[in-house]
């Protein structure tokens, strides 16, 4: 079973179609694996065992009398805890709501469940995902898998652990400024922040509702497909061609962006970032550098937005009882507090203008994607940052937040290592509705690195030599 955790969503999948596995089996060693595991990772913060086991019971079942429910029928799938799930905690990471207990399922579990997936548990997250770097002042730091003293990134970081340790064969994370995109890159996996609201929010806590964005955490690109064609809006998924595929990358045109998305970055990392350009271009795609009027103005919208939506949920509850939230969740939220009206609708303004001086750039010179590393500095040690300071980790880390800002998908995928074994990735971020083209490209891109065959090898992570 050792190497089955490792394997990807469509492996798994043949493998329980084919009886080499029954959903009973796999679920029974994937939870034991996850309780020897998760001990030094804390990736989880509630282990749904009973009902994992339940609804594998049920999915077996159906599995021998012929009726599959989908591409997920008896795969083992995490999700953030922050997420609503019938009967059972959803903490969304902080204290406050340590007993709340949903009367039904978000929108996403529901679509999940109807695809044969089964809910293997609840993963940690930054406070209310508050931030990047899952550092959990209640619930405790998630911790990377490559090195277990640093951080994964956040708020998805423990979804991002969860895949890549093989305690989950793919998890579903939110992304309001890199919050899929940054753990992702950081822990080595695939991460997908779709077309703004191509997926549902209803029934998840929500962050920034102008930001706010809820996509897939997997091993392969493929992955990300199957589990995008899962949880998409059925209406909205019909402008989406999730078909499309290419065997290189001739006739693609790939924009560089040098200022803002390339400034800040490690030696190492730059080196391997345009290593990954070059490759591109050895694919055939042509490589072009463009400028982008206000970057700086958007990113102050972003961050203006964030503020005052953030602040605008929490209020109530933070005006009550600010003692329960963590130290760097309780200066964002206070930065909120002192955003005024006009701040905020001028910074909207300005949102619709920046999507709409991006998108006819897009258009008007045949760019199919922009790209840009998605972390720019390796993780950081846990515990290194204080919380005065956290507040502009995600900044700090990477060069994603314009993404939702933009609300175009974009796409992370690994693309090396550091010295010291940590991972690096790039994103590529595509127009409106074409995740199928950009998958096509990152796939394109992932197997002319043969990084399925990489991961497959199961490269020994810090944490197993301490378990």
């Amino acid at each position: 079973m050792e190497n089955v955790f490792f394997k990807d969503i469509e492996t798994v999948s043949k493998m329980l179609r084919n009886q080499e596995i029954t959903p009973v089996e796999l679920t029974k060693q994937l939870l034991e694996r996850i309780q020897s595991v998760d001990s030094v990772l804390n990736a989880y913060i509630t282990l749904m065992s009973e009902e994992a086991l339940t609804q594998a019971a049920v999915l077996e079942k159906e599995l021998k009398e012929g009726n599959i429910r989908g591409p997920l029928h008896g795969v083992p799938i995490a999700i953030k805890d922050i997420f609503e799930t019938k009967g059972s905690v959803t903490t969304s990471g902080s204290k406050i709501f340590e007993k709340f207990v949903s009367h039904h399922d978000a929108e996403i579990v529901t679509l999940l469940k109807k695809a044969g997936a089964i809910i293997i548990g609840k993963t940690n997250l930054h406070e209310f995902a508050m931030g990047a770097t899952t550092e959990n002042p209640h619930y405790g730091p998630s911790r990377n898998p490559w090195n277990i003293m640093k951080i994964p990134g956040g708020s998805s970081g423990g979804s991002a652990v969860a895949v890549a340790a093989g305690m989950a064969f793919g998890a579903v994370g939110t992304d309001t400024g890199g919050s899929i995109r940054l753990p992702a890159a950081l822990c080595g996996v695939v991460g997908l922040k779709p077309t703004y609201d191509l997926i549902s929010t209803a029934g998840c806590t929500p962050l920034s509702k102008s930001l706010d964005h809820i996509g897939p955490m997997t091993r392969t690109v493929a992955d990300s497909r199957t589990l995008l064609r899962v949880c998409a809006d059925a209406e909205k998924l019909k402008q989406v061609d999730l078909s499309t595929r290419l065997g290189d990358l001739k006739g693609i045109k790939v924009a560089v962006c040098k200022e803002y998305f390339f400034e800040g970055m490690d030696e190492e990392i730059a080196m391997h970032i345009h290593q990954a350009l070059a490759k591109l271009e050895s694919l055939g795609a042509e490589i072009i550098e463009v400028d982008i009027v206000g970057i700086s103005e958007a990113i102050e919208a972003q961050k203006m937005i964030f503020k005052a939506e953030a602040y605008a949920f929490h209020e109530s509850m933070f005006l009550d009882k600010p003692h329960l939230y963590g130290e760097d969740v309780q200066f964002r939220l206070q930065a909120g507090k002192g955003v005024l009206a006009s701040e905020y609708i001028q910074a909207k303004q300005y949102q619709q203008a920046f999507q709409q001086h991006i998108r006819f750039k897009m258009i008007e010179e045949h760019i199919d994607v922009f790209f840009s590393p998605t972390n720019v500095i390796p993780p950081f040690d846990i515990g290194s940052v204080g919380p005065e300071q956290s507040v502009n980790n995600i900044f700090r880390l990477g060069k994603t937040p314009l993404g939702n800002l933009l609300g175009l998908p974009i796409l992370t995928i690994p693309c090396g290592f550091t010295s010291e074994r940590l991972p690096i990735g790039f994103q590529i971020m595509g127009r409106v509705y074409e995740e199928g083209k950009v998958l096509a490209i990152g796939e394109v891109y992932e197997q002319s690195e043969n990084w399925v065959a990489y991961l497959e090898k199961n490269e020994v992570f810090q944490v197993e030599k301490t378990i």
